[in-house]
């Protein structure tokens, strides 16, 4: 094979030389195509559980951002996707189904657009009057604009920003999960003589969960447990542990039970399953939507 090869280059060669080279243009240069690293892909997986099937989606912070989305009324968590071009999306804050008003802060472009002192039947529960302090500073995952950079972080809605940096978007869950859970801080459990009086949300109970947390490489981990026909779901406790075995370091417990959906590749998962063992969810008031990061700093969704 090796003496063809080179009897073919020496014929081409010599017809070079002669001048009888066929008049044909040379074919383009083969370039490499440059290949996104794997870092900078939404990276999903699933990890299964006794009780609980949790399906994770990271996301990278360099290519993409996480935003929130407030409707009028309320939304399926698709619909809001494909009205956005989103990529992904999880479930966002707590809100009141009956009047369809958030019991959430939630800001868009440094704008407050939704105020928990607007819903009259979370303000003027007699029930909740001990606890308004608290519910009124519950934990918030934040965007901060610093410099010409954007960073995430998840803190109390009362906490300043940090330094040399501007509030863009913010939308209000709770309780914080990792480093610590601030349950009783912000108002969802309480204590009397060491006994559990109230939980607001069952977070010592098992049920489908979403979260959402900050890695110590700076991405964000969008968190869905959804349950299993034999198992009822995770508690908040079980959940941080687990989240944390993913490197994450900073986490925020979002709505819950048949809130619990996660939206990737044309597909809504949800977390809650009915009586007859099918998932089932319902519209919620907000999301958390994952889009590219556009050049120049582009500013996403608008509310």
């Amino acid at each position: 094979m090796k003496t063809v090869w080179l009897l073919a280059q020496l014929t081409a060669v010599a017809m070079v030389i002669g001048g009888c080279a066929p008049m044909v243009s040379s074919p383009p240069v083969a370039m490499p195509v440059a290949q996104p690293s794997p870092e900078l892909k939404i990276q999903y997986q699933t990890h299964s559980l006794p009780q609980v099937t949790i399906h994770s989606l990271q996301i990278p912070v360099q290519a993409f951002q996480v935003i929130p989305v407030l409707v009028d009324g309320v939304a399926d968590v698709a619909d809001l996707v494909r009205q956005f071009g989103a990529i992904a999306a999880i479930n966002g804050g707590f809100f009141d189904p009956v009047n369809q008003k958030s019991t959430s802060y939630v800001t868009q472009q440094g704008k407050l657009v939704a105020e928990p002192h607007h819903n009259e039947r979370l303000m003027e529960n007699p029930d909740l009057v001990p606890y308004l302090p608290k519910i009124l500073n519950r934990s918030e995952f934040r965007r901060y604009r610093c410099g010409s950079v954007f960073r995430y972080e998840i803190a109390r809605h009362r906490d300043p920003s940090p330094p040399d940096c501007q509030l863009i978007d913010a939308l209000g869950g709770g309780p914080r999960l990792l480093p610590d859970n601030t349950a009783e801080q912000e108002g969802f459990v309480d204590f009397a003589n060491g006994t559990l009086v109230r939980d607001a949300i069952g977070s010592h109970q098992p049920n489908a969960r979403s979260a959402i947390g900050i890695t110590d490489r700076g991405d964000i981990l969008l968190v869905m447990a959804a349950q299993k026909p034999e198992g009822a779901g995770l508690s908040l406790p079980d959940l941080a542990a687990f989240m944390k075995t993913l490197g994450v370091t900073q986490a925020m417990n979002l709505d819950g039970g048949t809130s619990s959906a996660l939206y990737f590749e044309n597909k809504t998962l949800y977390g809650k399953l009915n009586e007859a063992g099918q998932p089932t969810g319902r519209p919620v008031k907000s999301v958390l939507l994952v889009q590219p990061v556009e050049k120049g700093g582009g500013e996403g969704v608008d509310g």
